[in-house]
């Protein structure tokens, strides 16, 4: 199969996130639904979580026992640790200043002022509005929908990497076995992205669904084109443990609106669906022997 086959099809596991996408557009869903569906995420999320933990940190307990065995160099474990627990704090600290910074900057775009002269700083305030487009206008759902899947955009990035490894190394059979499983993962990550919208009264554009589509699931298809031609441990690392900074700080934000909606017992059952879906699509991945 050719290089140009393998990208083609790591770039449709990537987009099979737009599967779950259109359930953000349910129309005033019952708050047992809302609840339903936010803890359904949170339960994907958690499995996300462990995955990409459990991956991110496999690396460098290899390079200790390297170390340790004189086969490596303390050094080299040394810079892997460093680089998982740099990338995990930015991915996890660096939102929460990241997201206060939007807020902040959206609010000062909708300033008012009172009647009478112009001031230097309604200029300003309104200059400040007419820049803010995209994350900066977004409503707390809405920004929480687009940090969900800026950390599954991340860990698809590294599952594209493992795609494009396995072609490069002409080990096609695995490449296309973890193009299912990494498609069938990405359908239920879709979903996962849109259930904080369930509480929103509005419903979502097309056009926004579409930009997280592509945020989520677009660096498949980067990871896989890297993926065949570049393999660095410590890029790798680092992007699994961003991704599981930034994922872990969303579950903390969907856990808060999950105490909101109450329902503790639709809560639960809906954790365990979560959880179920990841461990189920997980299987086709572990069935390729990865």
């Amino acid at each position: 199969m050719s290089s140009g086959s393998i990208l083609i099809l790591g770039g449709i596991a990537g987009l099979t996130i737009f599967i779950g996408l259109p359930v953000g557009r349910l129309r005033n869903p019952a708050p047992r639904l809302k609840a339903f569906l936010n803890a359904t995420a949170i339960g994907v999320l958690i499995f996300l979580l462990w995955d990409v933990l459990t991956n991110g940190w496999q690396p460098v307990e290899d390079a200790l026992s390297a170390a340790q065995d004189s086969k490596g160099t303390w050094m080299h474990f040394v810079g892997l640790a460093a680089t998982f627990a740099v990338c995990l704090s930015v991915g996890l600290v660096g939102l929460v200043y990241y997201d206060r910074w939007m807020s902040n900057r959206a609010g000062r775009g909708k300033a008012k002022f009172g009647p009478g002269a112009a001031a230097v700083d309604e200029f300003v305030a309104k200059a400040d509005a007419a820049r803010i487009h995209g994350a900066d206008a977004l409503s707390p759902a809405k920004r929480v929908a687009f940090f969900i899947a800026l950390g599954i955009g991340l860990h698809n990035f590294s599952e594209g990497l493992a795609i494009g490894q396995s072609a490069a190394k002409g080990e096609i059979s695995l490449a296309l076995m973890l193009i299912i499983g990494f498609g069938l993962h990405n359908a239920t990550e879709g979903f996962g992205i849109v259930a904080p919208l369930a509480a929103e009264e509005g419903r979502p554009s097309w056009a926004f669904l579409a930009a997280m589509g592509l945020i989520g699931g677009g660096p498949t298809f980067v990871g896989t084109l890297i993926g065949q031609s570049f393999v660095n441990n410590a890029v790798f690392i680092g992007f699994l443990a961003l991704a599981a900074g930034s994922i872990l700080y969303v579950v903390v934000q969907l856990l808060h609106v999950a105490h909101k909606l109450g329902f503790r017992e639709v809560l639960m059952w809906g954790l365990l669906v979560g959880l179920f879906a990841g461990f189920a699509t997980d299987l086709v991945i572990k069935a390729a022997g990865v």
